[in-house]
């Protein structure tokens, strides 16, 4: 890492970087002009470049956390000294495009080796397995479908209210983590102001990654069910789902 460099010291160091595909971070004043996708140049002003190992390029604003330009991965980039300026340019060829950074100030650069093979582990948040359930009533059981969800009853409200492949309605509580004796009581005060409006079997499902010690004898004391649901398979529904609406998941029924 260098601070504050000459523009021939920091050429040095930002070649050796391409050369090895290290992670270059730049911080400085400078101007940016784009041509690709579209074509934009954005004046001269501090701020951040990040040149990752796969040949992206990152523009950053000292502020915001979303890119003023990229540019995908696949880039090949030069460097040099140009009228007292350091230019840097990425181009690729499918399809074509470049972007050419012009430095007039280096505050900072560094090149950096990281390895990274970690998995990327998505989680859901409550609200998020409701919409995952609605989205993929499978994910549940197989041939559930749901009717509503945050239905209000006496005791408060359901989290998803449907019907399974018998034609038995079946109320469904929603844990994010290991379901307590709390969650499998609270499940239970809905199941008699339900059977109290119908006319077939209500089934009572407790839907969460686990259960808390002795939990299960609970719920075989209150006639409750136990369903497994992973917070990774939910993120993964509502990842593919995009931006789905749950009004037009109701709409289309």
């Amino acid at each position: 890492m260098l601070k504050e460099p000459t523009l021939a010291e920091a050429t040095v160091l930002i070649e050796r970087a391409f050369a090895h595909r290290h992670t270059l971070l730049i911080a400085g004043s400078c101007h940016v002009h784009y041509d690709g996708r579209a074509s934009s140049t954005l004046e001269t002003g501090e701020r951040l470049i990040i040149v990752k190992s796969d040949g992206s390029l990152l523009v950053h604003r000292p502020t915001g956390y979303e890119p003023v330009n990229w540019q995908p991965a696949g880039g090949v980039f030069h460097v040099e000294v140009r009228d007292n300026k350091l230019e840097i340019q990425g181009i690729r060829s499918k399809p074509h495009e470049s972007v050419k950074a012009t430095f007039d100030r280096i505050l900072m650069v560094s090149s950096i080796s990281l390895f990274d093979a970690g998995e990327f582990l998505l989680h859901a948040s409550e609200d998020d397995m409701h919409r995952a359930i609605l989205l993929k009533p499978d994910l549940l059981e197989e041939g559930f479908k749901p009717i509503s969800w945050e239905k209000h009853v006496e005791p408060g409200f359901i989290d998803i209210y449907g019907e399974d492949k018998d034609g038995n309605l079946v109320i469904v509580e929603v844990k994010r983590r290991a379901a307590t004796k709390d969650a499998a009581l609270q499940l239970s005060k809905y199941i008699e102001p339900i059977k109290a409006k119908v006319n077939r079997p209500v089934r009572a499902v407790l839907a969460a990654p686990s259960l808390a010690k002795d939990v299960q004898r609970v719920l075989v004391s209150l006639s409750l069910e136990f369903k497994a649901l992973d917070t990774k398979d939910c993120a993964l529904v509502l990842k593919k789902s995009g931006t789905s609406k749950l009004e037009s998941f109701f709409g289309s029924q």
